[in-house]
């Protein structure tokens, strides 16, 4: 059988199923222009991903096999293809909107399977009895549980391929697609040598913003440079690693929820208030001119570096859609023009729940306060001042103290645009009665 491998969220040759598959096959990857047109050319993620594919091209080529990249709109590319020499595609499964309406177009022009990577569960394998999807964490945790526990978690091993070969002589570059070339390093196996020591205190530690208890793995799996088997082989034979296991099935349950529930996208779930089109707040934010030391910190962050803290994420999306007021649709894509690691359905799903108007059954009356977080998180001010520098000289206690913030004169650094107490008792009102109302 001659195949199409059609590599997207699985960028590696260890444990990968595409190459466990027998015969002659055509390895590709399409940097799709439906996607990139929409983002800035000095986007540093496209220089990452750009970086991650040519590894991936070295790395086959060494097997005897290589990557015929591509650049254009995915059903343009095929077209062009002689698929007449094929007898199907085959891809790990991508649950979005965009990729299963993609993903469908193509299917119409050669026979396309599907293979389960992306995730550990297929998204209609974790079903209710009643065949419906669960709705809450815990019992679809359970029972995929349930689940792992019988199905075969090895790493799929390397199957007898060669090379189909396709004359296409066009080279890609980074300027050819319109963007700049930016500097990052990102060794995930270096990272996860670091970070398997520490599952023993993963529970305890990973919110505490200045210890580096986090796995920092996010963009690895993003992009597939390892297998999420392969992570949850080596948490199963830690002590701790249920921690860490937990959060893969959370992985797995926002994308569940957006294929079963893709109008969470844009829409709300329950609730009909949705923020206040507020300009110059949503601007002062961008710039981390809030006033609120733990908040800007986290922008900075996100800013410089394309991260941010998942504490630091959940105290900031709950300013954002609590304190200021903002849609959460606006934060949402905020974060997704920004963040490495970014990806819909985690990213979608926390949005909406910081908001209070997703799945989860937590209604719109949780409201973070900043204060109290980074003072529980970040009590010397560590996080803080790594990303401030501008709050060096101010000693830690004062950084977790309103007061302090609206009645001092700080160099460079802004009054708090806002008072925690009042805003929160404005959001819950606006939020119970569906409209904006100023208590």
């Amino acid at each position: 059988m001659r195949r199409i491998l059609w590599f997207r969220r699985d960028l590696r040759v260890e444990d990968n199923p595409l190459l466990s598959l027998e015969g002659e096959v055509l390895p590709i990857f399409i940097f799709d222009k439906n996607i990139l047109e929409k983002l800035p050319q000095n986007d540093k993620r496209v220089s990452m991903i750009f970086s991650f594919v040519n590894e991936l091209k070295t790395k086959l080529q060494t097997l005897g096999l290589d990557l015929k990249i591509f650049y254009g709109e995915p059903l343009e590319i095929f077209n062009s293809l002689d698929l007449s020499a094929f007898d199907e595609v085959v891809a790990s499964g991508d649950y979005d909107e965009y990729a299963k309406e993609r993903d469908r177009a193509v299917s119409q022009l050669l026979h396309f399977r599907y293979i389960n990577d992306t995730y550990l569960f297929k998204p209609k394998e974790v079903m209710k009895k009643d065949g419906s999807p669960y709705l809450v964490f815990t019992p679809f945790y359970n029972a995929g549980l349930s689940l792992l526990q019988e199905k075969d978690m090895k790493a799929h091993q390397r199957a007898v391929q060669t090379l189909y070969k396709y004359e296409y002589s066009d080279e890609i570059t980074l300027e050819s697609m319109g963007f700049k070339k930016e500097a990052f390093s990102y060794d995930f196996k270096e990272k996860l040598e670091l970070f398997l020591p520490k599952l023993k205190e993963y529970k305890e530690s990973r919110d505490f913003l200045d210890i580096e208890a986090s796995s920092d793995l996010s963009v690895a799996l993003r992009f597939g440079l390892v297998s999420v088997r392969e992570l949850y082989r080596q948490a199963q034979t830690r002590e701790g690693g249920e921690a860490f296991i937990r959060q893969l099935v959370f992985r797995d349950f926002y994308a569940y929820l957006l294929f079963h529930f893709p109008h969470l996208r844009d829409e709300n779930h329950k609730g009909v208030f949705n923020g206040v089109k507020d300009r110059e707040k949503f601007k002062k934010f961008c710039s981390a001119k809030t006033g609120f030391p733990i908040v800007d910190a986290g922008v900075r962050e996100l800013l410089r570096t394309g991260k941010m803290h998942n504490r630091v994420r959940m105290v900031v999306a709950s300013f954002f859609t609590k304190d200021l007021l903002l849609p959460w649709q606006w934060g949402e894509k905020f974060f997704a023009l920004h963040l490495l690691d970014y990806d819909a359905a985690s990213n979608i799903l926390s949005w909406q729940w910081s908001a209070g108007t997703g799945i989860d059954p937590q209604p719109y009356f949780r409201v973070f306060n900043p204060y109290l977080q980074s003072k529980k998180f970040d009590k010397d001010g560590v996080y803080i001042k790594k990303h401030l520098p501008e709050l060096q000289a101010i000693e830690a206690k004062n950084l977790h103290k309103e007061e302090y913030l609206l009645n001092a004169s700080i160099k460079n650094y802004p009054k708090p645009m806002c008072e925690h107490k009042i805003v929160a008792k404005i959001a819950i009102e606006s939020f119970k009665h569906g409209v904006y109302t100023n208590a």
